[in-house]
Parts: structure tokens; sequence; C-alpha cells
């Protein structure tokens, strides 16, 4: 805990909401949207999905770590003064909970499907011809891969992997009744297609239904289905040398990481999720093989695995499904011939990018494959945290070092979960001639930056990207982001120097204008935050508006605490976990939090300081927690152009708006999702943004370039004088935000 201000009442529970149930309340938020009549169906089904999948990382990640503290009997409290054991006893508590929701919701969600003639059926429930279709497709498609594991003297109890689906199996073996294991293989689709797309029936069906061809002489057959899950952090391999000699061998994190993976496989299990319906003997035979104790059973009446719902290949429903959105070229990129043109715009003033609604493939693919081609550009610099499973920005990176350019890469290979296919993107670039860095020791490296550094006639110029979010084509369709390209030279200047610092492990006395962490950001943000308080304590106009992923750093929200009592208004857009309580009573009065759900993933970050009346506004990768301010490589990046600084504010203020998708959390923690008022239009933000960059591209061949705000994004604003829609030189550049006044 950090030294309290004076002043302040921090007691824990008045103070501070769990960290951990504040992370579950963002997965019920996902599941009130399965439970949404409002939602189209499909899309119920997917939010059902990923709330499975959440729960999944929850386990994996808090709960494995809450087992371990328990196991080492751990004194640390929780910010809210809570024991790890009860932590452990409340979030038990909430995930059945959350789990008996899920249940009741998908049995509804199945029935409907089912009349939309999109099932997903029961096999029990089909007529003869469905099964013996579905016979042969096992017969000839699954039947070959299957390996049936039986337990016995001779036959140990199988591995059984993380997240995967799988059969306990009891048959009988002359008078003596056995049992085998079978894993459902996860290279076979889960949902297997009926014929005449009658719809769909799970794997482990068809497969428990036909094991007669695998056990012919058993008159007598049990089938239920289990799946384990399995800790993110294991124990390392005894035989691998983790001794400091080794540790500092140059390369030597890659080695590393491999052992960390080869870990976690064998880490140990977190939750044991298996049918309610199995039988008491075959229920305590596989908790004895597991070795898990109560506390780890799950029974479901559902279907396992339910992230696979996420998957599910549906036909056609346009009433079943969001509106489809397809991505817009942002106005400034429209028309533009080829990547001189590219540079040459940005040179003109900086663009802000605004994912999904704006295209990336558009936009920052554009910007690097531009810069691969071109042939004036000498380097290009670029950050991999996350990318896709087929990376067309790998691939123009390396077809830049084969034209000849300087091309530097940090993969960062300890991201969570994507630790395997970074280090091999990694060697994949050392083999087409890309220098790669693999992280900063002891820092994991979570900066979005890019940079290009191009000859232009007699002189050599620098552009760069910065973002919010992931060098990741897949995500960017489905995850809200921010970006900046910019040839300012204050900020391609820091950008240069954060490379320099990750690649050649240089040290940069000050920066110019980036927040950048372990170094800066803390200390400016706290900066930032006390000067609001010292403005409104002087009757200065302050505030401050902060829209994030998650809020748990205790210095900061003690910060935020004395802003709210020096009179600051302050709005957090968090979207997950926030362990600030706004609205207490002599505490966070002028505090307000609200989250933002939809069928995006809310992901990028925005501060804005009022700074009396001359806002400051700044984006990039990191927000107030912990671990971003001390523990990763983290950059922000002031927006210096007044007319971004336009733009976002409209952005923020779509989000104040919402009243549909937001929800806001009260002083003991509990959210409660926003509704229009009687005879109010929705103003959901996501929806808004589309029907936004929707009505720009409509637009496009205005004279004066002016963006269609929908009526209902500036319902009761004033139209945006003419002066400020007109760039300076050049081509119009057309208004992306709503029109809002700051």
């Amino acid at each position: 805990m950090p030294d309290e201000i004076p002043g302040l009442d921090l007691t824990p529970s008045r103070a501070y909401r769990n960290r951990e149930l504040s992370w579950l309340a963002f997965a019920g938020r996902v599941v009130a949207l399965a439970e949404s009549a409002e939602v189209p169906l499909l899309e119920r089904a997917r939010f059902a999905g990923i709330a499975g999948m959440l729960h999944d990382e929850f386990f994996m990640k808090r709960i494995s770590g809450l087992k371990r503290q328990i196991r080492n009997r751990s004194a640390k409290l929780s910010l809210d003064g809570k024991t790890p054991q009860q932590e452990f006893d409340c979030c038990r508590a909430e995930l059945l909970e959350q789990s008996a929701r899920i249940t009741r919701v998908l049995a509804e969600l199945l029935a409907a499907m089912e009349r939309e003639g999109v099932a997903i059926r029961a096999h029990s429930e089909l007529g003869e011809p469905e099964r013996q279709a579905l016979r042969a497709f096992f017969e000839s498609a699954v039947l070959p891969i299957l390996t049936p594991l039986a337990v016995d003297s001779e036959h140990p109890f199988p591995f059984i992997a993380n997240l995967g689906l799988n059969l306990c199996v009891t048959f009988t073996d002359g008078d003596a009744e056995r049992v085998a294991v079978i894993e459902v293989p996860s290279n076979r689709p889960r949902w297997v297609p009926l014929p005449g797309a009658a719809g769909f029936v799970p794997l482990e069906q068809v497969i428990a239904a036909n094991l007669d061809l695998l056990y012919p002489a058993s008159s007598r057959l049990g089938v239920h289905g289990f799946r384990v899950t399995r800790g993110a952090e294991g124990e390392p391999d005894p035989t691998v040398d983790l001794s400091d000699e080794e540790t500092e061998r140059p390369g030597s994190i890659v080695h590393q990481v491999g052992n960390e993976l080869k870990a976690r496989r064998f880490a140990g299990i977190v939750r044991l999720e298996l049918d309610s319906a199995m039988p008491k003997g075959p229920r305590k035979w596989l908790i004895r093989q597991l070795g898990v104790g109560q506390e780890d059973l799950y029974p479901t009446e559902s279907l396992l695995r339910l992230s696979d719902l996420m998957q599910l290949a549906t036909p056609e429903r346009e009433h079943l499904c969001f509106t489809p959105h397809q991505p817009q070229v942002h106005p400034r990129l429209r028309d533009l011939a080829g990547g001189g043109e590219l540079f040459e715009e940005i040179a003109r003033g900086d663009v802000l990018l605004h994912h999904p609604y704006h295209g990336f493939d558009s936009s920052v693919l554009r910007f690097i494959e531009a810069a691969a081609a071109d042939p004036d550009v000498l380097a290009i610099k670029l950050t991999i945290y996350r990318t896709s499973a087929d990376s067309p920005i790998v691939k123009a990176l390396a077809e830049a070092a084969r034209r000849g350019k300087q091309v530097a890469v940090l993969v960062e290979v300890t991201a969570r979960f994507d630790e395997a296919p970074n280090i091999a993107w990694g060697k994949y670039l050392e083999r087409e001639g890309v220098h790669v860095a693999y992280g900063v020791a002891r820092l994991k490296t979570h900066v979005k930056l890019a940079l290009v550094v191009r000859q232009e006639g007699d002189r050599v110029r620098r552009y760069a990207h910065v973002s919010t979010g992931n060098y990741h084509t897949g995500t960017a369709r489905i995850y809200e982001d921010l970006g900046i390209l910019t040839c300012n030279d204050d900020v391609c200047e820091d950008v240069a120097a954060v490379f320099n610092a990750l690649t050649g492990a240089t040290r940069l006395a000050d920066w110019r204008v980036l927040l950048v962490a372990p170094d800066t950001m803390r200390r400016r943000f706290t900066e930032l935050i006390r000067r609001e308080a010292e403005h409104a304590r002087a009757g200065r106009p302050s505030g401050i508006d902060a829209k994030m992923n998650q809020l748990q750093d205790p210095q900061i929200i003690q910060e935020l605490y004395q802003a709210s009592q020096a009179g600051v208004p302050i709005s957090l857009n968090v979207r997950g976990l926030c362990c600030l309580l706004p609205g207490v009573k002599g505490l966070s009065e002028t505090i307000r939090v609200f989250s933002v759900v939809g069928r995006f993933l809310e992901h990028s970050r925005i501060y804005r300081f009022a700074n009396a009346g001359d806002p400051q506004f700044y984006i990039g990768s990191a927000d107030w927690m912990r671990r971003n301010l001390d523990g990763r490589v983290e950059t922000v990046v002031p927006v210096l152009d007044p007319r971004l600084a336009h733009e976002l504010d409209g952005i923020l203020e779509v989000y104040r708006r919402d009243n549909s998708s937001a929800w806001d959390c009260g002083p003991d923690g509990v959210y409660v999702r926003r509704s229009p008022a009687p005879g109010e239009p929705g103003r959901a933000a996501q929806e808004t943004f589309i029907r936004m960059v929707e009505a720009d591209a409509a637009s496009a061949s205005g004279a004066d370039g002016a963006a269609g705000s929908p009526p209902e994004a500036r319902d009761g604003e004033e139209e945006e004088p003419p002066a400020r829609r007109r760039r300076a030189a050049g081509p119009s550049r057309r208004r992306l935000s709503p029109t809002i006044q700051p």
C-alpha cells in the first residue's frame, strides 16, 4: 500500500473495490448482454461464449494466483482488506452465480435458435436419417484420430491438457467395469453440421453416440464430459539451468520463456468442470485421479467450453445479428495514389485513427506496406506485442528487409498466451534479415509504436504511428482503439529514443513530449492530477476525463480522491476492473465511473485534463494500473494538433451521452445499466460511431467535406463553425467526431 494522503479516510472497505470482484463484475456485464432481449439472438449466444472465455482467463490468471497465495499461507491483504482465502471464497461464489445465469440463458437461447432454424441440437433428439449421417461422418473423419486411453494397473491416468474437451467412459469388459478417457479432437469442428442446414450437434455428443464402434463388445457404456483449467503459471523445469550466469547469456530470454511455456502446460489444475449428470462413482474416481479438491469442482448442466460459441458458423440471418459494420477509409487517406502521397498527407497534419470505425488495413497496414515498398524509405521500426496468425504486418517488414531497408522489431515474448507465436515470428523475421530484440530485462514491453525514416530531398524525415492497440489485423476489426499518424519532430524524436532504448539498451535523461513508463509516466500523471486540484481550489476551470481498460493503482486512486475533495469534476470511463469507488460521501463525491460494453471490445486509452480552460489530451498504451506504470515499458503521447484534440473531445462526449450500452458504478461498486428515458432515442456509443463514419463516407463528395454526424449525436448542439472545418492548406479535413464544442 502507498503512503496515505493526510486527510483522506481510506478505510479499505470504504475506499476500494476488490480487484478480483471488480474484474468479475465486468464478466457479469457481458453475461447481462447474453441475457438481454434487446440484443440480437445470435449475438447473445456469442456473448455467452465471450463470458465463458472470460471465465477461462480468470481461472488461469487470477484464481491460480489466489490458490498459490493460499498454499503459501500469504498474509497479504487486498486493497479492500480481504485475505487470499476470503477473496477466493467470494470469487468462487460469484463465478458459480454467473455460471448459473449462463446455464439459464443458454437454455433459453438454444430453444430460440431452434425456432429460427439455427439450432444446436442434442444427438438424442435426432431422427434416424440424421443419426446415420453423423455416424458416417464419425467413421470417416473422427474415429481414425481418436485415442481411447484405459486407466488400470498397466495404463496410468493420462495427462489432461488445459481447456480441452474430454470424455470419461465407463464400460464393461466381461464381468469387470473399466474406465477410459478420450480427448475430443480439437482439429475437428466442435459444431458438426446436420444435413440440409438443419442445425448442429456438438462433436462430443457425436463421439459419445458412436462409441460402440470403439467398444463393440461392451454391453453397458456410460459417457460424461469433463474439462480442466490449469493455472497460467507453472513450476519451472528443474532440469533447466536458471543460474545468474545462464539468465545473463545473450538471447537467453527466449530460452527462459520456452521453459515457462513447458511449465505452464503441466501447471496445477484450478478448475474441474464436468457434466452434472456424471454418477457419483465416476465423479469421485475422476476427482481422485486429477488430485483436485471440492473447491475446484464446477458441475454444469450446460455445454462445456462455451467459448466455442464465438465460432458458431451460422447461416445468414440478418435479423439475428448486429448490422454488419464495414470499416471506412479515413477521409484524409482517400484518393491517395501511392505511398509517397500518404507520407505527404501525414506531413500536412497529424491524422487521428479510430478503429474499427476507420479501417486498420487502409490506414496502419497501408502505412507499413507503403514504407516497405517506398524506395525513399530508409528504415522501419515497430513493436509487436500481439499480432495475427497470418500477419501482413510481419510480411511487410520481411519484404522491407529483403529490399535492403534497415528494419528493427521489438518482439515481446512474454505477452501472456502469445509467447509461442511471438517467438515464432521473431525467428521468422531474423531469417529474413530483420534486427529482432526480445524485450527488456525485468520489464514487459507494452508500447504500440511504429517509426518510418524517409529520405526527402536533402533531409531525412521521420514518421510515427503511436497507438493504443496492437498491430493485429484480426483484433483491429473487433477492438476499439485509437492511433495517431504524425511527423511531429518532438514526437518522432522521442519514439526514436524509445526504440534505441529497447533495441540498444541506451538511456535518455529526459523526454521531449512522451510520457514513458516506468521512467516519467507516473510522476507526470500525478502532476497533472494535482494541477487540476490546484485549478479547482483557485476557482479556475478544472476537470479530468479519462478512458481506460482498468484502474487499480492505489497511488493514482488516492490522487483522484484528493482532487475530488478539491472539487475537480472527474469522469472515468473504465471498461473492466476499477478499484476506485465513486460517489462516496466525503471521499469521491465529484467522481463518476462508468463502463461501456458493446459489440466491440473497448480498448483505447484517452486522458483529458481541463487545465484552466486550455485542455490537454494524451493517448497511449497504458492503463492506470501499477503494472503499467511501474512494471512495463509504456508510452503515452500528448495530442499536439488542436484539430485532433477537438475530435477527441467529440469522442469522449459520445461516450458520456451513451444511454444504452453504458453502466454506471455506484458507491458500493455495483453497476447499473443506463436506459433511455421514455420517448428518448437510444444513443449506444459504438452504434453512434458506426453511423458517424458511414455518414462521413456518404458525404465524401461534399464541397467542404463536412462530416455527416447523425442527428442524435448533435441534438441541441451548434453546427461547427466553417472556419474550424477547413484545413489551413490543401484538401478539406473532414470531421470524424460529433459537433460537440469542447
